[in-house]
């Protein structure tokens, strides 16, 4: 459902403009069958990039150098911005490009090559801790957010995918402290003041793993049902984790309802860089993302 249209709409002209005339962005063109890079040496095929436009988008902002990947299908712009930000999160990198040829829109995927290939941090900083690249959606660094968002279209959700590890930080969950260790919050089966799970039923594939899961994010004044696609999701038995929030953590999750913009977040569990591990990764995302979008976003319909 649309959430605040003309905040909405505000932010969308705001972000619209983010490279145009910024003699501190340089946008290259880059050719994808030889881009030194380990997501594209997996995807070395011609077929792959048909209709794709890549561009490489090199920035700094404060202390920080910044890459970004982007993936444009020149004949269908009109459709999700899709968001990879953790480098070392490859099979959310597959699922991106696999549904940018397939619904069409951009994908913006943030190379943290710079400093080390293949990592989830960006480490090209001048002073400081490496920053995480879902954690600098900051008004006081307007220009990372512009960047990543500068191809949102009108009326469009952003969908970001991730991978993630195995379980969760029982030390830190509400519920289910005495499932196995694991580490961090992404997880079915974890809970606090913040995430609220909603958890599937039936758990069929691919939510009979507790690890993958779809985020429904919502302000702390409203009700969950606010979040986009959350009611839909529920009723369709997927593993909901519900986001409420207070003040922003500095994710694209927070910024986006803040700034009322739909978003949707698809995480599956990390099954490795081999074949088989990064298809199943990209499988489960994919199937959810036709879900999703057939629920939430019909007009979106597959290209082909």
């Amino acid at each position: 459902m649309p959430q605040m249209p003309l905040l909405a709409g505000i932010a969308w002209l705001l972000l619209a403009s983010a490279r145009a005339g910024d003699p501190e962005t340089r946008v290259t063109h880059v050719d994808p069958l030889i881009v030194v890079d380990d997501d594209f040496a997996r995807h070395r095929d011609p077929a792959e990039w048909k209709g794709l436009s890549v561009s490489r988008i090199e920035f700094r902002e404060e202390r920080a150098a910044w890459r970004l990947w982007r993936i444009h299908n020149v004949h269908h712009p009109r459709a999700p911005l899709w968001f990879v930000p953790h480098d070392n999160e490859n099979a959310g990198f597959e699922a991106g490009l696999e549904a940018v040829r397939k619904y069409g829109g951009t994908l913006i995927a943030v190379d943290a090559g710079l400093a080390d290939d293949g990592v989830r941090m960006n480490r090209a900083v001048d002073y400081g801790s490496p920053i995480d690249p879902n954690r600098n959606f900051d008004t006081a660094l307007p220009g990372y957010a512009r960047h990543i968002l500068a191809d949102l279209k009108p009326g469009m959700p952003i969908i970001a995918l991730h991978t993630n590890a195995r379980g969760f930080d029982t030390g830190d969950s509400r519920c289910n402290k005495s499932d196995p260790p694991g580490s961090g919050v992404i997880s079915i089966r974890y809970c606090d003041d913040t995430l609220r799970p909603s958890p599937s039923l039936r758990r069929a594939w691919p939510w009979d793993d507790d690890d993958t899961v779809a985020f429904a994010t919502f302000r702390t004044q409203d009700p969950p049902s606010a979040a986009f696609c959350r009611d839909q999701m529920v009723a369709a038995d997927f593993n909901v984790v519900q986001e409420r929030v207070v003040e922003s953590d500095r994710s694209l999750s927070n910024y986006a309802v803040l700034h009322g913009l739909d978003y949707l977040n698809f995480e599956t569990r990390d099954r490795g860089d081999g074949a088989d591990g990064l298809a199943e990764g990209r499988r489960r995302l994919l199937h959810i993302i036709d879900r999703a979008l057939a629920m939430c976003a019909p007009k979106m319909k597959p290209l082909d």
